[in-house]
């Protein structure tokens, strides 16, 4: 009456079946790349994680250093690791 057959059944399971194990491998490559750390694609209609707010807003000065000339905080100097450096 609804022409159901055995290989119609068949076929209908071994779609189905591609299918699921194809969202399954999907899922573990993308938990694989967020473990990794490396940022994924956006997908659509996905909003991204909230940010959480900056606890400080303060904006800290840069001075050049004048061996490498690399800006380093005022505040916060250190050295760089060069015999002549003057942090």
């Amino acid at each position: 009456m609804f022409g159901f057959s055995l290989q119609k059944l068949l076929v209908l399971l071994l779609i189905v079946g591609v299918v699921w194990y194809g969202f399954k491998f999907i899922t573990r490559l993308q938990q694989a790349r967020d473990s990794e750390g490396k940022p994924r694609s956006r997908v659509r209609g996905r909003r991204p994680p909230a940010r959480e707010p900056r606890a400080s807003t303060e904006v800290e000065d840069m001075v050049r250093c004048p061996t490498c000339d690399a800006f380093v905080a005022a505040r916060s100097t250190s050295p760089c690791g060069r015999n002549d450096c003057p942090y």
